[in-house]
């Protein structure tokens, strides 16, 4: 339908309200991060808001500095920067509030993205080089005042916080460096805790069925928990888990009764029975690659779509058996994961936001 040239490029995942598309963007250095916004019909770029903070961090070339995706209540739009903060814009553009979090220097650079629970935004950072520094943080949504900041002990990982709802309260769900822990979304105290032993987690954990399921490491273990415990609940709570297999970059997917994901260090697709962990299938998906899908799985009207580096989406039939049904292609690499609103795709390349559709 059209498709518009970024100014530097980012791996951030486009969002959709209403006529207006957002994404994180970044200079080519680093010196300035932000939010930017298209026009939905047409692709024009609307404005760029940049965060007051000159912090600065390295990365891994790979990741870029506009790797996060941002999130919306209508009202504003928010991003978390790694070291440059968190910001809110209005849909005009105009800066509401910012909120410091101080230097940063994570393993390969910063890449989480924020989670707007209720009336207030989530972020959580764990970081190797500074002794101390991992932390879990919580602003009001309205003003950017901290509501609550708790330290963590964890080293590595780039995913987002998920909000569940177990029995009769919330849990904020982090899945990073060796553990998944629930936090109350309240005062940010620990919940629970199930140990995995794997050192670096990139994937978003998924929830369905009575379950979070989480998948960690180089295609390392995926296991599926019960929400809801108290302590250390790695021998009671947890479900079912696989052994191998799971994805090292891109979240799985949960649609209907099956779990989706992609084995990136083979380009291998797996299709387990959510509620039991029973394996459906497996099918590859294209040339084997290490590394070579970065886009989470999308499922939409009755198909699966997995996008990997190279920009080529294969559709499969969703269900119980691997039927691939086509390939298209972009043309353009592809890390950022893909918007799907009113049967237009929305993809965001190092070099172009472009929508597909009829």
């Amino acid at each position: 339908k059209w498709k518009t040239k970024l100014d530097t490029p980012g791996n951030g995942s486009p969002i959709v309200w209403a006529n207006r598309i957002f994404l994180t963007a970044a200079s080519a250095d680093g010196a300035r991060r932000g939010i930017a916004a298209f026009d939905r019909a047409t692709g024009r770029k609307l404005w760029a808001t940049y965060a007051p903070d000159t912090n600065t961090e390295r990365t891994n070339p790979k990741n870029g500095f506009a790797s996060s995706t941002p999130t919306t209540d209508g009202r504003l739009v928010y991003a978390y920067l790694g070291p440059q903060g968190v910001i809110a814009v209005d849909f005009a553009g105009k800066l509401a509030w910012h909120a410091p979090v101080g230097p940063i220097q994570g393993n390969h650079g910063t890449g989480g993205s924020p989670l707007l629970y209720k009336d207030r935004i989530i972020i959580y950072q764990d970081q190797m080089m500074v002794p101390e520094g991992s932390f879990i943080a919580a602003f009001d949504a309205k003003t950017g005042a901290r509501r609550w900041w708790k330290p963590r002990t964890e080293k590595i990982g780039w995913g987002r916080p998920i909000a569940i709802h177990a029995g009769a309260r919330d849990e904020i769900i982090i899945s990073s460096f060796r553990s998944i822990t629930a936090y109350n979304p309240d005062d940010g105290e620990v919940l629970w805790k199930v140990g995995h032993g794997m050192p670096e987690v990139i994937p978003t954990p998924v929830v369905g069925h009575g379950l979070v399921i989480a998948s960690f490491g180089k295609a390392g273990p995926t296991f599926a928990i019960r929400p809801g415990g108290s302590g250390e609940v790695t021998s009671t709570h947890v479900a079912w888990q696989t052994a191998k297999g799971a994805p090292f970059v891109p979240s799985p997917l949960l649609y209907g009764d099956e779990l989706y994901m992609i084995n990136d260090q083979a380009s291998v697709a797996t299709a387990y029975d959510a509620k039991s962990g029973a394996l459906l299938w497996q099918g590859r998906l294209g040339e084997v690659a290490v590394n070579g899908f970065s886009a989470s799985p999308v499922g939409v009207d009755g198909k699966v779509f997995f996008t990997n580096e190279e920009g080529e989406t294969f559709v499969l039939k969703a269900g119980k058996t691997f039927e691939l049904l086509h390939v298209n292609k972009v043309n353009e690499p592809m890390l950022a994961s893909p918007a799907m609103v009113g049967g237009t795709w929305y993809f965001r390349t190092p070099f172009h936001l472009m929508a597909v559709g009829k």
